[in-house]
């Protein structure tokens, strides 16, 4: 699958370290450890919640009875005592066995994010690490080593094993790793130059470090914070189209959007008011001789779809919210100081959502790429060019810039089907249902790189619309987004190579550019 890291404006500013306690951390905090390199240190309350637990665990360490994770085996070996002698050894092969991922290697700021929140885990005190193994996990997140890891091998079931597999191999002076420059290279080398020391784990530490959600929880939580962006852009890409097209801002009133009372949708109606507020253009067909009565669904409806994103967008905060302020491990320690086996593992409350924010990814794209269309037609754009061309027929005009916009969109239809219904047995049959919530994580990625691009065609080809619209003017909010595409996209004129212009419009839209001009105007918008 192909996978994206997110293009971010460059920034000198030093973010401010991020403190990991026994409570959640936030969005905000994976976004700024992730993306921006946040400094991380452990809370007062989570180096005595560690130290208590691991008091447990190495009690329990001297018991002749096995107990799970700590003198036994693992999954199917559950019942397998292993004699102390051993349980180094046991945890390390752990770790090394676990690390069998495949494929092209996943973007640093996922593997940051998981890292952050496996640390968040393991500060709960609910884990029985060893507070210097915590401390030495932290350590790789603050010298910027980012573990090597690959995009398949886990299932989203006993967690994201592999993935999290990967990072405590590096934590252990193994495997590959990248620096904070870039650099491959092998993790002990990377640890020394840091002045780190490998890890030798301890009973029970393998298993904390692998047994969490935090890979699908990590891109969760981002794609969030890039969705809040993308389905407000949704709506200033709408309301560019809806000037370019003559459509009317009469059917996003307060009082029509108050008879349907869905929050998501009356927000977006908002916005589009604010955003189309002093338009000429819109101002200049509101006459008698105006004789269309309805515009189509794409521009009508643009509220009803946008807002069910926005909705859909507010449930999957609401689990991952509850999500981060989890301990996923198995087995865990009790407050009361038992050690008990679970199944929190499972990864299926966040593989929902993310397929769930997949589908919503698909309909928006959908619906951004008809508006496009509708630009480009001159039996349906009220008297502009075809295909936006100089000089139509020698000119092919934005033409295959919808092309790319359909093909992207085609793919996020694909991508929409979920990967959450599709369990597959593993581990001797002892794991005989996963939540494969990895995998919805991957393709929700995917997914949101592709809305970028389709709303930035939209935003591009409504500039030109707007342009060829002259001596008419937009308004004020839409027409800051206007001069905002022009700073790197020229205006109409004979073909040229769109590719490039494409690219730029569509980083732009991802980054909240086109969104900061909007709001430039109108205010902060939903």
């Amino acid at each position: 699958m192909h996978t994206v890291d997110t293009v971010l404006p460059a920034t000198n500013i030093t973010p401010s370290p991020v403190t990991v306690g026994t409570g959640p951390v936030s969005v905000a905090d994976v976004v700024a450890v992730a993306r921006h390199d946040a400094p991380v240190l452990l809370g007062d309350d989570a180096r005595a919640a560690v130290a208590a637990s691991r008091a447990t665990i190495e009690v329990l360490a001297t018991d002749t009875a096995p107990h799970y994770g700590i003198s036994t085996g693992f999954g199917a070996l559950a019942t397998t005592f292993i004699d102390a002698a051993d349980r180094t050894r046991l945890q390390q092969s752990l770790v090394r066995s676990h690390a069998a991922g495949s494929g092209p290697e996943v973007e640093r700021e996922t593997v940051r994010a998981l890292m952050l929140l496996r640390l968040s885990t393991l500060l709960t005190g609910r884990t029985g690490i060893r507070l210097s193994t915590a401390e030495a996990y932290a350590g790789l997140l603050n010298a910027g080593i980012t573990p090597i890891v690959r995009e398949y091998g886990s299932l989203g079931c006993s967690g994201d094993l592999a993935p999290l597999a990967h990072c405590a191999l590096a934590l252990m002076g193994e495997g590959t790793v990248r620096d904070r420059a870039g650099t491959e290279l092998p993790a002990a080398d990377a640890l020394a130059a840091a002045g780190l020391e490998p890890v030798l784990l301890a009973e029970k530490e393998g298993l904390a470090l692998i047994n969490g959600t935090d890979g699908m929880l990590g891109q969760l939580s981002l794609a969030l914070h890039d969705l809040q962006t993308l389905f407000s852009t949704a709506d200033v890409a709408a309301a560019m189209s809806i000037e370019a097209l003559l459509g009317s801002d009469a059917v996003f009133a307060a009082d029509l959007a108050g008879l349907r009372p869905q929050l998501g949708q009356q927000a977006s109606a908002e916005n589009l008011r604010h955003l189309l507020a002093g338009s000429p253009i819109v101002a200049s067909h509101q006459t008698p001789e105006c004789t269309r009565v309805q515009d189509a669904y794409s521009l009508r409806c643009a509220p009803q779809v946008h807002g069910a994103a926005r909705d859909t967008v507010e449930h999957a905060g609401r689990i991952a919210d509850r999500e981060l302020a989890s301990a996923i491990d198995n087995p865990v320690v009790t407050l009361d100081g038992r050690v008990e086996s679970n199944g929190n593992f499972h990864g299926a409350p966040v593989a929902y959502v993310l397929d769930f924010l997949a589908i919503a990814v698909a309909d928006v794209a959908s619906m951004s790429e008809r508006r496009t269309d509708r630009m480009l037609d001159p039996a349906r754009n009220n008297g502009l060019p075809a295909f936006l061309a100089h000089d139509v027929g020698v000119d092919s005009g934005l033409m295959i810039a919808q092309y790319t916009a359909a093909g992207i969109v085609s793919e996020l239809k694909r991508l929409a089907v979920p990967a959450s219904v599709d369990s597959i047995p593993s581990s001797a049959m002892q794991e005989d249902h996963v939540s494969m919530g990895w995998h919805a994580a991957r393709k929700l990625r995917t997914g949101i790189d592709g809305l970028a691009r389709v709303l930035g065609i939209e935003i591009m080809t409504a500039s030109r619309a707007l342009d060829l619209r002259a001596p008419l003017k937009p308004g004020p909010a839409t027409g800051a987004v206007l001069a905002e595409v022009r700073r790197g996209v020229a205006g109409p004129g004979p073909d040229r190579f769109l590719s490039p212009e494409i690219e730029s419009v569509a980083a732009s839209a991802r980054s909240g550019a086109l969104l900061d001009a909007a709001q430039t105007m109108t205010g902060s918008l939903y």
